[in-house]
């Protein structure tokens, strides 16, 4: 009797590990960004991959999204804790502005078989700091919150910005999601160590409810070229 008590335990106890035992895929920095490039211009990046489960995980297919190309990993059997990269080409040819592409990793990983990397670019036909100069945009936050707003009100918030690099700094547009959000620019251009101001607008006029908007700046930062301000607010409807 005891041993069959024995025998069922053992079972359940290696029926147990067997399913927490799993390969899990994992990139160290799974987005990469090549800063600004010149049109034409084709670059290249190794992503990393790591397998950080307890089982073999295996490498199924590497897909990219247009306009880039990923060679296949140097490994595509990882045991747990061992490493791979992924070499990604980038032609920027007869593209200009902000590019964003993805590339996809499928693996044998129960969690999450699907791996998505990203890189992002900045396309130019002129390179605007040749002297090797790079400027950095630093917003004083990221996120307005208004709180509650009665609807058909204007509300106004004010973000200052600072160049902590030492190049100048362009901004070369303001985009926001909706037209009942406005942003006037104190500056387009910020020597290093200056400071501006964004002011931004949010008409509520003929809305309600929680509304979400975001407001981006495009500039020639390296390192950021887009940077994003969230806005939150919570409009009440008027009352009658």
């Amino acid at each position: 009797m005891k041993s069959n008590i024995l025998i069922v335990f053992f079972v359940i106890v290696s029926f147990s590990f067997a399913q927490k035992s799993a390969p899990k895929i994992a990139a160290e920095k799974p987005d990469h960004n090549f800063g600004e490039i010149l049109e034409g211009q084709i670059v290249t990046h190794n992503f990393e991959i790591i397998n950080t489960g307890t089982a073999d995980l295996k490498i199924e297919k590497v897909q990219a999204s247009c306009g880039c190309t990923a060679a296949q990993p140097t490994k595509k059997l990882l045991k747990p804790g061992e490493k791979t990269s992924i070499r990604v080409e980038f032609d920027s040819s007869d593209r200009m502005g902000i590019q964003q592409k993805y590339v996809y990793v499928f693996s044998n990983d129960p969690a999450s078989p699907q791996l998505r990397l990203s890189f992002s670019a900045l396309i130019v036909d002129k390179i605007s700091n040749p002297t090797g100069k790079v400027p950095k945009l630093i917003l004083e936050k990221n996120q307005i919150d208004f709180g509650n707003v009665e609807e058909g009100k204007i509300v106004i918030a004010k973000i200052s910005f600072r160049n902590n690099g030492n190049g100048i700094l362009e901004i070369r547009d303001v985009k926001s999601t909706c037209d009942c959000t406005a942003a006037l620019l104190s500056s387009k251009k910020l020597e290093p160590g200056q400071t501006g101001t964004l002011r931004i607008e949010l008409d509520t006029a003929d809305r309600s409810g929680k509304l979400t908007r975001t407001v981006s700046l495009l500039t020639n930062d390296p390192s950021q070229p887009n940077q994003t301000i969230t806005i939150i607010a919570n409009i009440d409807k008027k009352k009658q």
